[in-house]
């Protein structure tokens, strides 16, 4: 079956939430001890993500990715909160068993379909090889800034990608 993509919704918030926290987990569980990914809970994700949708969604975007009715992944974009003249990727996410099935791609794809007109940025966890192959396959490449962030209850070192216009994803 193939995937579709679709505008998200507040009612899509209690799948996301619980994929959100199952994706972290298996994404990080090699850079951030088990203990800090599962202090935050699926619901504590689920109730983040419902606040930050219902102020946000003027100004940003946040797509969903089915497969076979089944939410598999998402994304979210919007301004910069630095730099206000470029667009921020800020999340890809995806079932754990999405992973190598194209999903990721697509919902890449479809957020730089979105993103045109301004610089793209987006921030990855420094050392984590895997997700940086996949944007740097899809033609970002690291910038140069770097920041502290939270994952969890985990400090971690992020790097910033951008993506440069006229480059294929």
């Amino acid at each position: 079956m193939t995937v579709s993509l679709r505008p998200g919704t507040l009612d899509d918030m209690p799948a996301l939430g619980a994929l959100f926290y199952r994706s972290r987990l298996a994404a990080y569980r090699e850079i951030i001890a088990l203990g800090d990914l599962e202090a935050v809970p699926a619901e504590a994700l689920t109730a983040w993500w419902t606040e930050r949708w219902t102020y946000e969604q003027d100004t940003h975007r946040f797509t969903v990715a089915e497969r076979d009715g089944r939410l598999v992944g998402f994304t979210y974009l919007g301004p910069d909160e630095d730099d206000h003249d470029a667009v921020q990727l800020y999340a890809i996410h995806l079932e754990p068993d999405e992973q190598g099935r194209g999903t990721g791609r697509t919902l890449m794809i479809d957020a730089l379909a979105h993103m045109t007109g301004k610089p793209a940025v987006l921030w990855v966890l420094t050392d984590n090889a895997r997700t940086r192959r996949f944007y740097e396959r899809g033609g970002w490449a690291p910038d140069g800034r770097t920041r502290t962030g939270t994952i969890g209850t985990a400090e971690v070192g992020m790097l910033r990608y951008r993506y440069w216009l006229g480059e294929s994803a």
